[in-house]
């Protein structure tokens, strides 16, 4: 702020040899008073100034320009109220004062009140309609006035970066505005600024600390920071201070709900009771969309509830969810990361994994990382448990039941009749098959593939590789099962239970579970001497 001036007065000279009177007397000692507080302004002794100007003004309290000068330098101090005050009273005493005019209607713009300031600039123009200060300060004013009418309308449409901007401008003529640096700091507060809202209000209650408005932010930046029962202390403190501040009523009242609503949901977890911890959390959800960092941590909360429930795309959503809200929240990520894991989406857990060992090098993330990217390596390989139907913890002799029921299935004797298409892809499975119980059936394999490193270096090249060589070898040499011979059976008679081939004569069944009707090819696997079975007439468990 440019330097205000200070009025000189000249003392009315005296008599030549006539006695002061008390008035005059005191009217030389404020004068007095004056001039050495004139001599400190001009050095910028401000302090020294307002206690001259204090002096004189006691002395002479009826003085326009005393109050005018002392108001300059509370101006220069950024005291602006008192000052305020000062220009008023010197305006009182005297209308005519230019300079007091001007001061006050500077004092009213600083505070921020543009439409007060520009009055006393409209007078100053009346008394000198070519003072260019007060033409330029009446610009200010307006220019002040347009910035709080855009912000208003801005501030409704929620468009609190413009706000922001809006209120920067303003303050550039109003530095003193406490209204304006609200405003400001409360959006800073809903931009997610929270350190930069802080301070605008920490700044305001160092001056005033019985300001609601002031309390009611630094409460909202505990509240967004999800330090809820600290903003709910300042909360109550700003309706001590003002009861019917509405924004701090409906502040507090969501704060203790949501307190409330997160604590009933986290008992209710531990408890184990995970549908009315969804519940519970979702209804905290609804209670305050603009609470970024709370509203994260129940989403990922419901997450888990999701995940314990086996509803794994749902978790995955409200991890999401938590992460949009929140990108540095770790816990989301690592719980969405299982999600994935846990539902063989392993490019997506890779992806997550990674974000939070970038963020947190940590040996347990790394380890999580790595066991990702094993997982997704092995994904892009061909997955002989599913090949065989199996589970990942089949035992020897489940893998052996599975691979006699695959390879009988897909033997390309038993669809030698379909259309060449089929043929061709069931020779495919046939292979597959094979090569499935080549690797899951060696210990040394299996261990390898199981921890997803590479089977060419056990040198199986499964180029060159042959099913129906396994499938002779599983089934026996000379004398022992072969698809070469086919037992047609045009005709199937039973009696008493029993089923009986009635083209070979051969010796009754076992009674079958499956009626087969003309024309069916069956195989026939010899057991011992004197008994056979129908391979696709038993259960396949019961084969062997």
């Amino acid at each position: 702020m440019a330097a205000a001036e200070c009025d000189v007065i000249m003392a009315a000279p005296e008599g030549a040899g006539e006695p002061e009177s008390e008035e005059e007397e005191a009217r030389r000692e404020a004068e007095s008073f004056k001039e050495q507080g004139n001599a400190y302004y001009a050095k910028k002794d401000y302090n020294e100034a307002y206690n001259y100007y204090t002096k004189a003004i006691d002395t002479c309290p009826n003085n326009a320009s005393y109050y005018g000068n002392r108001a300059a330098t509370l101006m220069m101090l950024g005291r602006f109220r008192e000052a305020l005050g000062d220009a008023q009273q010197s305006v009182r005493l005297d209308d005519s004062f230019v300079r007091g005019h001007l001061r006050e209607g500077k004092c009213h713009l600083s505070l921020g009140n543009a439409m007060a300031a520009s009055r006393c600039f409209q007078r100053v123009l009346e008394l000198d309609h070519k003072n260019t200060q007060a033409q330029q300060e009446l610009k200010n004013a307006s220019t002040v006035l347009e910035y709080e009418k855009i912000a208003e309308v801005d501030f409704e449409k929620r468009d609190f970066r413009k706000v922001v901007f809006c209120m920067d401008r303003a303050l550039e003529f109003a530095p003193a505005c406490h209204r304006f640096k609200i405003l400001k700091a409360e959006c800073l507060a809903l931009l997610g600024r929270y350190p930069e809202a802080q301070s605008v209000a920490s700044d305001i209650l160092r001056m005033d600390s019985t300001n609601a408005d002031a309390l009611y932010v630094r409460g909202l930046c505990l509240y967004y920071e999800d330090c809820i029962e600290k903003a709910v202390q300042f909360f109550v403190q700003a309706l001590r201070m003002a009861p019917d501040h509405e924004k701090a009523c409906l502040a507090c009242r969501n704060a203790k709900a949501l307190k409330a609503k997160k604590e009933d949901g986290n008992k209710a977890f531990k408890e184990g009771n995970y549908k009315l911890a969804y519940e519970l959390y979702t209804e905290a959800l609804g209670i305050d969309p603009n609470n970024i960092k709370t509203n994260a941590k129940l989403y990922c909360n419901r997450g888990t509830v999701n995940s314990k429930l086996r509803k794994l795309e749902e978790a995955i959503d409200d991890c999401t969810n938590a992460v949009k809200l929140d990108d540095t929240y770790i816990k989301a990520y690592l719980r969405r990361a299982q999600c994935y894991m846990d539902t063989e989406q392993y490019e997506d857990a890779v992806r997550d994994y990674e974000k939070v060992y970038q963020t947190e090098k940590t040996k347990e993330h790394k380890q999580l990382l790595k066991n990702a990217q094993v997982e997704l390596k092995k994904s892009k390989r061909k997955d002989y448990y599913k090949i065989l139907g199996v589970d990942k913890n089949a035992s020897e002799d489940e893998i052996k039941k599975a691979y006699r029921k695959r390879a009988l299935m897909h033997h390309p004797d038993r669809h030698s009749g379909a259309s060449a298409e089929v043929q061709k892809e069931e020779e495919k499975k046939f292979k597959e098959v094979g090569e499935a119980f080549t690797i899951l059936s060696d210990p040394k394999k299996k261990a390898r593939y199981d921890s997803g490193q590479d089977l060419e270096e056990d040198g199986l090249n499964m180029g060159d590789f042959d099913a129906n060589n396994i499938f002779k070898a599983f089934f026996g040499g000379p004398g022992g099962f072969s698809f070469e011979g086919r037992w047609k059976c045009p005709t199937v008679s039973f009696g008493s239970g029993k089923y009986t081939n009635s083209l070979t004569g051969r010796p009754s069944f076992p009674k079958l579970d499956v009626l087969f009707e003309n024309s069916i090819w069956l195989f026939y696997i010899k057991v011992s001497a004197s008994s056979w079975k129908a391979l696709h007439s038993i259960p396949a468990d019961d084969w062997f």
